[in-house]
């Protein structure tokens, strides 16, 4: 007994009551409270759920284990410690015998081991861990305090066991301070504070609240948190980490935040935003929740490795993000901790399987699926496009009249030809070669003339001569491999490149509508010579092909020549594959309304010879023959071809031009196997299909492969019984600092036995009674009683509950990174408070980037301009790899992997970040500037001014005489140093004001740089 006493006596005063390993001689031990956190931290590794590291096969998470009498002697014999195997171990003395064992380096205290020992005499009764039991909202207790609210009632319950009474009321500055930097992350302003305070009618404060509610920064402030749950960034993340756009996703999740969507609803259309019948756009775009995972396009890597990590990837973000379980730990073994097995883990993954994507993508490429985000006037455009596509293919497609049309002219014309050669074309004679760079061209027999340049030139040719038809409807161009001395385009060596090509009559432009060519490869085209992209451009590489091709450039309309008029045509040329060119080359032109390649180019010689019979004499097999080398070789064909490529290509550069956000498409489910240990290359484990873990609730999909959607509407069943935790335990830590159940993703044997149990309950009751209505969860806690205590530390509870997990008041804590921007910029007066739109960049060091692995040379970080510099942290550039420096320094995450909280440091570098960072020092110079102006005529009036707009309060008479002090000291220094005050006042885009002297602006520039640096600018109280 006198050991016992120790226990009990050992337990209250290491931790709060309730908490831990916090008991009461008076009331019963709680398994979920008192012995799952002892057993779990020290004791589940080798007896838990992993069956692979199990020993003795005994499992300390299930009782039936526990108390079996299948083995030599039971490790719990409930009632009777002292024949329990499992407390003669830990409490042996010889290390062979103590458990846990020393090379476990873990180690129970006295106290620990005391209350298992009373856990065991006490019956050793067990319970389902707190998370995973039905969500049932429990009735509010009776308290002798008012309660206004069921919140209040289970906070004051605890409050009065102890004797605690709670903090009073803040004052309404700043209540509203802290409510406007909670559900806005932006500070009130002065107007706003006396406004409130001179509201005496009942409901003022909720008045405020719901003005806050309504406000579209709360949106905002929402997404923040959850952009870094679903690590939501701009860029790729591995290897190049190149930019990718999404942020039509992030402003997704601000409007859905905004709108109040019920969160079912958020978490279908996240999930499976593209499964939902008649998707809107909206959804498809809520889809890219699924592309936010990190993507490589690093050369060399494995397309199935990073499928598997990408799979991996989801399963983690998915459970701790909806489910706050980490069943990540389950890849390569059953979980140690809580139930959860591999078999869960990869049948959960499998539910992902349909995403379309690729494991391997390619550099500086289009990261598809992506979806276009056009406005009515694009949609316009797009239509066009799509208009003219759709005809083309009805002239290809030989199911219709039009192809069939096409067919039966050119069977007479090829027929004719066969028999009887034509020529439509009558060469140009050059009277006039030049070229920019490169060897003079020369001119030589059979009107050829010549292109030379070295290697990595760009020559631009220029060929002239009287125009040799009067009607003018086509221009063709013959290459041909150079075969005299010093050739490098003999088999195996040389190509070029045509990047452009323009003609002329008369020094007055032609327009040509289309080309084609005898010969193309699939990234350089023909249409690439006369689209106005110099990077594309026809390719002719003389080891593939034979050493002579041809091109036809079709004019939009038939062109009337006067006798004597000049033809001129422009070619720019480049090698390609680092070979000089040397190439001939000659043009002809044409007055056929239709002149086509020669019959020679379009079929194959035994064709030709079928064309030369009689059609009456061709059998079948020889007219299908013929049709098919219609198809594959025609010119008509070609020129459709041609005309669709140059169509789709203009299409698709149009479409680069626009709003585009990556978005998840179905596709038929890969195979998803168990990876032994997690290993990508064995192929030996069992096929699973989507399913749910084992233990929770199953899914009932009447023997149809479940999908996204059906684990969406899984994820928020009423009798899921995580989510609704999962997600309100967030909102209080957004109210309070800390959740009810501390460790925000891990609601299993590894996390926290909630402070307030009953009060997690009742949240997630409410919440899902509510129809998952955010706001209304957020209204219930902020005005709540709990919520509008003071924060002011109270002395008496440091040894009680030196981390406020009783709430007897408010919590202290500093503000984000994002926040911390936007506080400093809103005081100045540069915020621009624009909602949504492209990411945006923020000052930030030279060379910074200097290191980014990029494929296409050094990455230029180029800050914004105008309004783009002011936007709010939220929109900050986030490139994983390179995080901007002032968020790193404030804790953001980087968003590689999930992140549920970040944590709060307090380091020398933020101090540094605070004074120099240019972000804040002209946000310091644009406040000091407000205050010279608005704040009054002496130095106190603008002090205190400062004071009200940055710290809604006014100054104390101490602080007034120090920072005039400081005023002072500055104002003559910079007085006798002017090219100081002038590099201090022009920090920044904006421009500082003219009529203020610039010693003058930099001492208040010095005063407003201390305010934005003190303790109470960044705390959120």
């Amino acid at each position: 007994m006198v050991k016992l006493s120790r226990a009990v006596a050992l337990a209250v005063s290491l931790t709060l009551g309730g908490l831990a390993l916090g008991v009461h001689a008076e009331e019963p031990l709680k398994f979920n409270r008192d012995i799952r956190p002892i057993l779990a931290e020290n004791c589940y590794l080798c007896h838990g759920p992993d069956h692979n590291k199990r020993k003795a096969d005994l499992r300390l998470d299930r009782r039936e284990s526990a108390v079996s009498t299948g083995r030599e002697q039971a490790a719990i014999v409930p009632g009777n410690p002292d024949a329990s195997s499992i407390i003669q171990h830990i409490f042996a003395t010889d290390p062979d015998e103590l458990m846990p064992p020393p090379e476990s380096e873990r180690q129970l205290s006295a106290a620990q081991k005391e209350t298992l020992r009373r856990w065991v005499a006490e019956g050793a009764e067990y319970e389902p861990h707190w998370s995973y039991t039905p969500v049932r909202r429990p009735e509010a207790p009776a308290t002798a305090h008012p309660a206004a609210i069921p919140i209040d009632a289970f906070i004051l319950r605890q409050l009065e066991q102890k004797a605690i009474e709670p903090a009073p009321e803040a004052d309404r500055a700043t209540l509203l301070r802290r409510l406007s930097f909670d559900l806005l992350g932006l500070p009130p302003t002065p107007e706003d504070i006396a406004a409130f305070a001179a509201d005496s009618a009942p409901g003022a404060y909720e008045r405020q609240v719901d003005r806050l509610l309504a406000s579209p920064h709360f949106g905002e402030r929402l997404a923040m948190d959850w952009l870094d749950l679903v690590r939501y960034a701009d860029t790729n993340g591995y290897h190049g980490d190149e930019y990718r756009s999404i942020y039509p996703y992030r402003d997704y999740v601000i409007d859905a935040f905004n709108s109040n969507m019920p969160f079912d609803q958020f978490t279908r259309e996240q999930i499976a935003g593209d499964l939902l019948p008649n998707a809107t756009r909206e959804q498809k775009i809520a889809s890219g929740y699924n592309r936010l995972n990190q993507i490589t396009a690093e050369g060399g890597a494995q397309e199935k490795e990073y499928r598997a990590i990408y799979a991996a990837d989801r399963v983690r973000t998915t459970t701790s993000v909806w489910l706050g379980a980490t069943m990540g730990c389950a890849q390569c073994h059953d979980h140690k901790y809580d139930p959860y097995t591999a078999k869960d883990f990869y049948s959960f993954a499998a539910f992902f399987a349909d995403v379309d994507e690729r494991g391997v993508y390619g550099a500086g490429g289009i990261w598809e699926p992506v979806m276009y985000l056009p406005d009515a006037a694009q949609q316009t455009k797009l239509d066009e496009f799509d208009t003219a596509i759709a005809a083309v293919n009805r002239l290809l497609d030989e199911t219709t009249p039009e192809s069939g049309q096409a067919y039966a002219d050119w069977l007479g014309r090829s027929e004719q030809e066969a028999l009887q050669p034509t020529e439509h074309w009558t060469p140009l004679s050059p009277a006039s070669l030049t070229a920019d760079i490169g060897a003079a061209p020369l001119q030589h027999a059979r009107n050829l003339f010549e292109a030379s340049a070295a290697a990595g030139e760009k020559q631009t040719l220029t060929v002239s001569g009287t125009a040799p038809v009067q009607t003018l409807t086509a221009i063709r161009l013959e290459a041909l491999a150079f075969d005299g001395p010093g050739n490098v385009n003999t088999p195996g060596n040389g190509a070029f490149k045509l990047t452009g090509i323009a003609f002329t009559v008369n020094g007055q432009a032609i327009a040509i509508q289309e080309a084609l060519a005898d010969f193309e490869q699939p990234e350089t085209t023909i249409a690439g010579a006369i689209d106005a992209d110099p990077n594309t451009g026809w390719a002719i590489q003389r080891h593939e092909k034979s050493t002579r091709h041809e091109a036809i450039f079709y004019l939009a309309a038939p062109l009337a020549v006067e006798p004597g008029a000049v033809l001129s045509a422009t070619l720019q040329i480049e090698g390609m594959g680092g070979a000089a060119v040397h190439e001939y080359f000659r043009l002809q032109a044409s007055a056929h309304p239709r002149p086509e390649l020669p019959l020679r180019k379009q079929v194959p010689r035994d064709v030709i010879r079928l064309l030369r019979k009689a059609p009456a004499s061709r059998t079948a097999e020889e007219n299908a023959s013929v049709r098919a080398a219609y198809a594959t070789g025609s010119s008509y064909v070609k020129g459709k071809r041609a005309e669709l490529a140059r169509l789709t290509n203009e299409k698709a550069a149009y479409q680069r031009t626009l709003v585009s956000t990556l978005v998840s498409q179905p596709v038929e489910p890969r195979v998803t196997r168990i990876l032994a240990r997690g290993n990508w290359m064995d192929e030996s484990g069992p096929i699973v299909e989507p399913a749910v873990p084992e233990f929770l609730s199953g899914l009932d999909t009447a023997n149809r492969r479940a999908n996204r959607l059906d684990l969406a509407e899984w994820i928020v069943r009423k009798d899921n019984p995580l989510t609704a935790r999962v997600y309100v335990n967030r909102l209080w830590k957004l109210c309070f600092g800390t959740g009810l159940s501390k460790v925000l993703d891990d609601l299993g044997a590894q996390g926290e036995l909630p402070s307030h149990p009953e009060l997690l309950d009742w949240l997630g009751g409410e919440f899902m009674e509510s129809g998952w209505d955010i706001k209304h969860m957020v209204r219930l806690i902020v005005t709540s009683g709990v919520y509008r205590q003071s924060s002011a530390r109270r002395e008496e509870l440091l040894d009680i509950d030196p981390y406020n997990r009783l709430l007897a008041r408010q919590s202290q804590f500093r503000l984000p990174a994002e926040l911390l921007r936007d506080n400093a910029l809103a005081v100045s007066g540069l915020l621009a408070g624009e909602i949504g739109g492209r990411s945006v960049y923020p000052y930030q060091p030279e060379g910074y980037y200097a290191n980014c692995n990029t494929f296409t040379g050094p990455l230029i970080y180029t800050p914004d301009q105008g309004a783009n510099q002011y936007r709010r942290g939220l929109y900050t550039i986030w490139k994983r790899s390179f995080l901007h420096p002032s968020m790193l320094a404030f804790d953001a995450p980087t968003r590689e992997e999930c992140t549920a909280e970040r944590p709060i440091s307090n380091t020398p570098l933020q101090a540094l970040v605070l004074l120099n960072d240019p972000t804040y020092v002209e946000a310091a110079r644009a406040l000091a500037t407000r205050m010279y102006q608005e704040g009054g005529a002496e130095v106190s009036d603008r002090i205190t001014w400062a004071f009200k707009r940055l710290l809604s309060r006014e100054p104390s008479e101490a602080e007034l005489v120090i920072l005039a002090q400081l005023y002072a000291k500055h104002r003559a220094a910079f007085g006798e140093t002017a090219e100081a005050a002038t590099a201090l006042v022009e920090v920044g885009f904006s421009a500082p004001p003219a009529d203020i002297p610039a010693g003058e602006l930099a001492g208040w520039t010095s005063v407003a740089r201390a305010l934005l640096n003190l303790h109470e600018s960044i705390t959120r109280t």
